[in-house]
């Protein structure tokens, strides 16, 4: 089934692509949440106009690149996002939400596909990277901050993700009493056979006379 997504979902699409999904997950997930709309030729039609407005005001020329490339990196954009107490996002900042800021920022269409960042998905500083041209990339200086507080600084934020990070690695399991008594048991068995080889009497050597009686009977 073809649908339209109306915002960004991970592993699908990013918002106003056309994507073929399989008919249950559109008509119990995204259809429903909202996150999608069926593509019917009239909404294909409607959006591919739409997509070519917004080309017209992409720039042209190296010239025009550059000057707009310029006007980004004077920006600074700003994401107060829910976030939980090691920094990840209760939600996350897809590269539609990029492109948003800056037009309402800036009045600048960036095409969201130009975007050189995935989802991010924890408070903290990033540099953006947006390809406005070809040979003409403009960094957007990007911060990600809890909603309601403030950004921490550069090594907290290092010591969050940390914690996280340990808080998400599975502790190694103890051995159960079944395998401890194994391991007891083939110790005693171990420690039993050295001990009875140790006490295990040595064989008696053959008398040398008994040997010198054989050979000469065998000699008469």
């Amino acid at each position: 089934m073809e649908v339209i997504l109306l915002n960004d979902v991970e592993h699908v699409g990013l918002r106003g692509d056309v994507v073929s999904v399989a008919r249950g997950y559109a008509r119990n997930y995204l259809l429903p949440r909202r996150l999608a709309e069926e593509a019917t030729a009239a909404k294909v039609a409607e959006l591919r106009k739409r997509e070519e407005l917004r080309a017209r005001s992409e720039a042209k020329t190296a010239d025009e690149a550059r000057a707009i490339a310029g006007n980004l990196e004077q920006t600074e954009l700003r994401f107060e996002v829910k976030a939980g107490p090691t920094g990840s996002l209760f939600g996350s900042v897809t590269p539609t939400d990029i492109a948003d800021a800056i037009w309402e920022a800036k009045k600048i269409r960036v095409d969201r596909r130009k975007i050189g960042v995935g989802t991010i998905k924890r408070i903290g500083r990033y540099t953006v990277p947006i390809d406005v041209f070809q040979g003409v990339v403009a960094e957007v200086r990007t911060l990600v901050i809890p909603e309601g507080g403030e950004l921490p600084s550069d090594a907290e934020l290092e010591a969050m993700e940390a914690a996280e990070r340990a808080e998400s690695t599975p502790a190694p399991e103890a051995e159960g009493p079944d395998e401890i008594e194994e391991l007891l048991a083939e110790e005693d068995a171990a420690e039993a056979g050295a001990t009875a080889e140790a006490e295990a009497p040595a064989e008696e050597a053959e008398p040398e006379w008994r040997a010198d009686a054989e050979a000469a009977l065998r000699e008469e």
